[in-house]
């Protein structure tokens, strides 16, 4: 099903359609417990944003990326430990991380070994090991695994964005919020509207829906951060991530949104404490912080997974930039998390320990990371992760302790 902001509603009742619109009742999923997903596509180069400056092969094998080690300088690595920091404009980040609320996993990867964006993220999305071996995603069969009752499994997610992603399509209808760039009606033609289709029970009632779900996500455009609005994609991001933050507050919002970023594709000057990435690395970060502020009191019950298809070349190019790799790093930060870690079996990055020669050799299962929020975020057992929610998954055991109890 899917809820449509205003202009989409306008849209489809001037053509006719038939409009899909969700009850707005949305109720809490176990422990009230909250997940949002954050797919940043294009590849993340993990080597930026969580930079090992403690291996000694960093700084020959990185060149012209190389970040300054942690110390007095703006544009050093934020220090996690003795091995890796955080990049310099990932601020928010790295107080999560001394606050206990960010987990960082390095040397990640999907089961995907080859460098396709759209196979990639079909791999990631799916849950399972080959590109568009399902048509349903694994955080739509997890939602299907939920218990019935109030709050019924249908009820509890949302994508915020154009399309539904792939990982949260499947057998669960679930809503959609699709920004139109703050564009508004005024009261007089809502009136009109009204009044029009108060004689039909059917358009009246997905008329008020979906403007109740306006009225849930509320204006953002007016909100958007000055050091967001420098772009048009950057702005799109903040108004997503208030957007989620205002319906994931409150107690009749759903409790699971999934929404993505792109630009992370970065085959040409990169750069390193400054540049592109480094701009879409710190408006990423205030997005988050953005979102924790949002939340309110509900981020406690809050985890948010942050993942990428796959990494980029642990070298530079002769273009200053990395291209398509393997493993990468992830992100788990929010209130319920048990943070303050960085979980790593770091292969190095020796010449003999790189993937083929070139990328960062992949020593977590991004699937083990997935299972392990499911399993004690939302209560899932083991057996409906291995069977229903990752098919054939059994050997992929779940990450422990993620998440606080």
């Amino acid at each position: 099903m899917r809820l449509w902001n205003r202009r989409d509603l306008v849209a489809g009742l001037a053509a006719g359609g038939a409009l899909k619109c969700a009850p707005l009742a949305l109720a809490a999923g176990p422990r009230d417990a909250r997940l949002v997903v954050v797919i940043l596509r294009g590849a993340l180069d993990g080597l930026a944003a969580v930079p090992p400056y403690g291996d000694p092969d960093y700084a020959p094998l990185r060149g012209p990326l190389t970040l300054a080690p942690p110390g007095g300088s703006a544009d050093a690595v934020l220090r996690l430990d003795a091995t890796f920091g955080l990049h310099p404009r990932l601020a928010f980040l790295h107080e999560a991380f001394a606050e206990q609320q960010l987990l960082v996993l390095h040397a990640a990867a999907s089961p995907y070994r080859e460098r396709s964006h759209f196979d990639g993220q079909s791999v990631l999305e799916n849950g399972t090991t080959r590109a568009h071996a399902l048509p349903s995603g694994w955080l739509n069969r997890a939602l299907a695994a939920l218990p019935p009752g109030p709050g019924a499994a249908a009820e509890r997610g949302v994508a915020l964005g154009a399309s539904v992603p792939l990982m949260l399509r499947g057998p669960v209808d679930v809503a959609s919020w699709s920004d139109a760039g703050g564009a508004t009606l005024d009261e007089d033609t809502l009136q009109r509207l009204g009044e029009l289709y108060s004689s039909d029970p059917l358009l009246s009632r997905r008329l008020a829906d979906a403007l109740a779900m306006e009225a849930m996500a509320g204006n953002g455009a007016a909100e958007i951060s000055a050091a967001a609005s420098g772009s048009r994609a950057a702005g799109r991001y903040a108004r997503l991530v208030q957007t989620a933050a205002r319906l994931l507050a409150r107690d009749d919002g759903p409790r699971v949104a999934v929404f993505d970023t792109s630009g992370w594709d970065t085959h040409l000057n990169e750069g390193g404490a400054q540049g592109q990435l480094a701009t879409r690395l710190a408006a990423l970060d205030e997005g988050l912080r953005a979102l924790q502020s949002g939340l309110g009191p509900a981020w406690r019950s809050t985890a948010v997974l942050l993942v990428t298809e796959f990494g980029r070349t642990a070298a530079a190019n002769g273009t200053r930039g990395t291209d398509h790799g393997t493993a990468t790093v992830a992100l788990l930060l929010g209130g319920a998390v048990r943070g303050g870690r960085v979980i790593a079996d770091w292969p190095g990055l020796g010449a003999r320990a790189l993937y083929q020669g070139r990328d960062v050799a992949p020593t977590l299962d991004l699937r083990a990371l997935f299972k392990g929020v499911l399993t004690e975020h939302w209560d899932l057992s083991a057996r409906t992760l291995d069977d229903q929610v990752f098919p054939d998954s059994k050997a992929v055991r779940p990450l422990r302790d993620l998440i606080r109890t």
